[in-house]
């Protein structure tokens, strides 16, 4: 019966921890560049066109050819087209083009946390995990008055009363105010 119950427990830890890799693919696959993030080019069989670039404040990267090319709020799979379908004809006949996230630009803590600053972002962050990475919460923290901002689709989003298990994103600005008791 142990056994059953072992096997069991392993099968449901196995599909649960699937699911969540399958989210996260997801997620990532849905992720829209912004300013700051470093992303990898690989153009198959052309090093001269392969080369990693942090996105710049104006949105932009510079590619061989193409000259600048606008990526904040567009996908890897979006920016892989525009290149392939850029280099395509004038330049190669059917280009192999792969973009990735190498560095996704960091995520800020402020307020009641021991060591407030901007951080490197790591996909699957949660605000708990963030408050742990800026060294924990200070003895006058609150954690029911948590804020979060963040931009979506080029708007300033503030979310008040924060949950400890939400998840965090590039870009994102966590404040921790002060408990009054």
């Amino acid at each position: 019966m142990l056994k059953l119950l072992k096997s069991i427990s392993l099968a449901a830890l196995t599909v649960l921890s699937l699911v969540v890799s399958v989210c996260s693919a997801q997620e990532l696959a849905d992720y829209n560049l912004g300013t700051g993030d470093t992303i990898s080019i690989q153009v198959h069989g052309e090093e001269d066109l392969s080369f990693e670039t942090r996105i710049g404040g104006d949105g932009t990267i510079r590619y061989p050819f193409l000259g600048d090319i606008k990526v904040t709020g567009r996908t890897v799979a979006q920016v892989r087209w525009l290149i392939a379908d850029g280099l395509k004809g004038d330049y190669l006949d059917d280009p192999s083009v792969n973009v990735s996230v190498i560095e996704y630009r960091s995520f800020f803590i402020l307020g009641e946390v021991k060591n407030p600053q901007h951080y490197a972002y790591q996909p699957g962050l949660t605000v708990r995990q963030a408050i742990a990475i800026a060294g924990g919460m200070t003895e006058r923290a609150s954690d029911e008055k948590i804020e979060l901002k963040r931009f979506v689709n080029g708007e300033l989003t503030v979310i008040q009363n924060v949950q400890l298990d939400m998840a965090i994103e590039p870009g994102d600005t966590i404040t921790i105010a002060q408990s009054f008791f």
